[in-house]
């Protein structure tokens, strides 16, 4: 019999506020244990939260980014648990009213087929405290408890890893180009809870869900899933019965174990928070934090292919990091397709080249977005060639500066007038009889020596393309 897989992944993000979900204090990585922390987060009793407002406009944002509906009237509820990591055993969530509802994702497969995968819902809520283990004894760190976490659940409409490993990767791009989430997997930023079922190919009943807890790297869902997806089937093949239970990933064994039993769904015996009013949000509110939203990935790349002429492979590289396409477009402003065409070959190659070496960022560089357009400008306009180019592109990077102001003040302008190159031409000639004779001789690659041996003599200004033609001219005449 063959078997389809169901996934649905439940993704907490963590949302870039200054302070925490339901007091003020700081959210600071890498401090020394329960240092960020107050009565409210520590759980004391009579401490009363406060909601934090920017973490629900985030929310909010994030559900407008993904197409969801947004929820004017959301509440919070208690959900109860007891475990070292929450001291008030309970965690301030989101059950019946959720700020979000529906929406979704829509992504590309590797065989370029669209599919959409659908959100249920995105609630907030805050995050439990980091439990850190020894050699013989535990400990509990609650700085950061509180955090405000979005919580983005989705059907169970992904088919593979792969679809998993994309919808993902779309969520987090548009999450990081609306500014609500850094997503930093390495920091915890944005981690899964991963349900799989399998059920026969055309069935419409869901099958036996398995869920694989807090997995926070793209890598380990995807091989986790490829796992849990073989072991279910194989649990099929030999009719042993597939449990309702939670599994944790081992990455050493690169297999899922069993954790605890869920046959029935745990009872967190919710109910509304009594110390929290309704958020009640106005249409003008709503609208007001819409137009905070930017130009989303997928139709910022489709109009750059068209305004800019650039391929759809750059637009593709440029449009994942904001940063990247916001700099680009504001070197482009102005140019026709051509031009921006040669900027875009430019920092598609070289300038990414240089983040790489340097580890900066291209915010971080010194380099103005119109000191890049001025560079290629004046490569497109011949008045510098292409070794000129490359030669000041490291140095204005680092340190910034005027290109028109530096080629002019260092005489660095590119030699294209035909006289003074025919000299450079026949000095290289007249010194390099050994060259010139294997070039009588048919070994014609010897007119690449002469070209570059003219470029030396102009210290690097002749314009390459009119050197070749002079070089090919006095050649062929000898």
């Amino acid at each position: 019999m063959e078997f389809e897989n169901t996934i649905g992944l439940e993704t907490h993000v963590q949302l870039k506020t200054r302070t925490k979900m339901f007091c003020s204090c700081l959210l600071k990585t890498g401090c020394e244990p329960n240092t960020n922390v107050c009565p409210v987060c520590l759980g004391y009793p009579g401490a009363l939260p406060v909601m934090n407002k920017e973490a629900v406009k985030l929310t909010v944002m994030s559900g407008m980014m993904l197409g969801c509906e947004v929820n004017r009237h959301a509440t919070f509820d208690r959900k109860n648990y007891f475990y070292p990591d929450m001291a008030k055993d309970y965690q301030i969530s989101e059950n019946g009213n959720p700020l979000c509802i529906g929406g979704g994702v829509e992504i590309t497969r590797a065989d370029g087929t669209k599919k959409f995968i659908r959100i249920n819902h995105i609630h907030l809520e805050e995050d439990a405290a980091k439990i850190n283990h020894y050699a013989t004894t535990s400990g509990v760190d609650f700085n950061r408890g509180g955090t405000p976490l979005m919580e983005i659940v989705s059907e169970p409409d992904m088919e593979s890893a792969d679809d998993a490993i994309a919808y993902l990767t779309a969520l987090k791009e548009m999450l990081v180009y609306a500014g609500v989430s850094d997503c930093n997997l390495e920091e915890g930023n944005m981690r899964s809870d991963v349900n799989i079922s399998i059920r026969p190919k055309g069935e419409t009943k869901l099958g036996t869900k398995v869920e694989i807890k807090n997995m926070n790297s793209f890598s380990g869902i995807h091989a986790a899933l490829e796992y849990e997806a073989r072991r279910q089937r194989e649990c099929m093949a030999h009719s042993i019965p597939i449990v309702q239970e939670t599994r944790r990933w081992d990455p050493e064994a690169m297999e899922t174990a069993s954790m605890r039993s869920k046959e029935n769904a745990h009872d967190y015996r919710y109910f509304p928070e009594p110390d929290l009013v309704p958020v009640e949000l106005s249409a003008e509110v709503v609208e007001e934090w819409r137009k905070l939203l930017p130009e989303k990935p997928e139709a910022r790349r489709a109009r750059m292919i068209e305004e800019y002429g650039i391929a759809e492979y750059d637009a593709e590289v440029l449009s994942q990091h904001k940063a990247n396409a916001d700099y680009f477009e504001a070197a482009a402003k102005g140019l026709d397709k051509k031009t921006a065409k040669q900027l875009c070959n430019l920092y598609m190659s070289d300038v990414m080249a240089l983040m790489n070496a340097s580890g900066k960022s291209i915010g971080e560089c010194a380099m103005a977005p119109a000191a890049l357009a001025a560079l290629v400008k004046l490569a497109a306009a011949g008045t510098i060639n292409g070794p000129t180019l490359k030669e000041l592109l490291p140095e204005i990077f680092e340190k910034g500066g005027d290109p028109e102001a530096i080629v002019k003040e260092r005489g660095l302008g590119a030699v294209s007038d035909t006289g003074a190159l025919e000299a450079f031409v026949d000095q290289a000639i007249a010194a390099n009889p050994g060259p010139v004779q294997d070039f009588k001789n048919g070994k014609k690659a010897a007119a690449g020596f002469f070209v570059g041996q003219v470029m030396k003599l102009s210290k690097g200004k002749a314009d390459p393309k009119i050197v070749g033609k002079l070089v090919a001219q006095k050649l062929a005449a000898l």
